[in-house]
């Protein structure tokens, strides 16, 4: 049989000694993981009625053992992909993000390179997408409904999955962004699961997830749907917004999604401004945290960041504030109805 259907009879026969997300974390332990990460992923479960109220009293080393990330008191290298803190020694937990001009890699306009948890790469991943694409918005009723030209929803899925299903133990490959003039490439290292090809994988088929205790944790706090059903809300996405589907390809060792762009919306005339308006390459720590909450939450208000962070109105506005005399986010609306929106880069 191929080298590649051996490998994988082999880590599911024996996942505890072959499976990447099953093996021991050398050198880190609790203390390694980000805690505000794993409380967050329980607020949500509990919230979405995936996990039961109770998960959030229970200790970290509880919650991960339930979610057999922990063996006897060692940390997994699931729980560190998912919820880690210094992840220098994991070379793979990066994310490469490209603007290229044109439809080849010839020239780069913007570039650059994300490293952290999945959590952390997601975030990455959504506010490149957002800075390079464009939105449109169009009155509905008496509010202001903005899209972004390729459904935000279908993008976050794609690149959900390929942070999620990829061949995490080949320390030396990391999954990609690539937005071109024509279209969005996001590509993981691995392959689809082998009863699937492009061409069948938009058609109903049962969930196959490479890493599947990444995948239950990202299941139980709604980042990821089980039952195979996300390449069918992608299309479903796609086509309620009049954009063509994605479209499957298998090459090289990675698997790739490619979204078609609008004809004529992501043609770069000029030089890219690296920034959003400003310095945001800079932001770090609850700056860096506000200014990504706002680019994937057009039109918050106060209050919701407030929630969201778990501060008051008042020092929540301050952060805001600093942000806006940066020029990075703004205000937009009345005081009643309006809310806080990043600034879209100069093309």
């Amino acid at each position: 049989m191929p080298q590649e259907m051996y490998e994988e009879r082999l880590r599911a026969a024996k996942p505890e000694k072959f499976a990447w997300e099953r093996q021991e974390a050398e050198g880190l332990a609790l203390a390694d993981l980000d805690e505000k990460r794993i409380r967050g992923a329980v607020r949500l479960g509990v919230e979405r009625g995936r996990m039961p109220a109770t998960a959030e009293a229970e200790s970290v080393e509880s919650l991960l053992s339930k979610w057999n990330l922990m063996r006897d008191g060692k940390v997994l290298n699931g729980a560190v992909a998912l919820f880690g803190k210094n992840l220098s020694a994991y070379t793979q937990m990066s994310l490469r993000l490209a603007r290229f001009r044109g439809t080849d890699k010839n020239e780069f306009v913007d570039s650059g390179r994300a490293d952290g948890n999945f959590f952390d790469l997601l975030d990455a991943g959504m506010a490149f997408l957002f800075k390079h694409l464009s939105q449109s918005g169009k009155i509905v009723g008496f509010q202001k409904e903005e899209h972004l030209e390729i459904p935000a929803e279908a993008l976050r899925e794609a690149l959900t999955n390929a942070l999620c299903h990829r061949q995490l133990e080949k320390y030396n490959l990391t999954p990609s962004i690539a937005v071109y003039d024509d279209r969005v490439e996001i590509e993981n290292p691995g392959r689809l699961p082998f009863d699937l090809t492009p061409e069948t994988i938009k058609s109903a088929h049962a969930s196959y997830p490479y890493n599947p205790l990444i995948a239950e944790v990202l299941f139980k706090s709604s980042f990821l749907e089980s039952w195979g059903s996300g390449v069918g809300r992608m299309v479903d996405a796609c086509r309620a917004q009049g954009v063509p589907e994605p479209e499957y390809e298998v090459a090289g060792g990675f698997v790739r999604i490619v979204f078609r762009r609008p004809e004529g919306a992501g043609v770069v005339n000029g030089p890219v401004n690296g920034d959003v308006n400003g310095d945001v390459s800079s932001l770090k720590g609850v700056l860096k945290d506000i200014y990504l909450i706002v680019l994937n939450n057009p039109g918050i208000k106060i209050a919701q960041v407030a929630e969201l962070r778990g501060k008051s109105e008042s020092t929540v506005w301050k952060q805001l504030n600093e942000l806006t005399k940066k020029g990075i986010i703004e205000y937009r609306g009345s005081d009643k109805t309006g809310g806080y929106y990043v600034k879209k880069a100069d093309v």
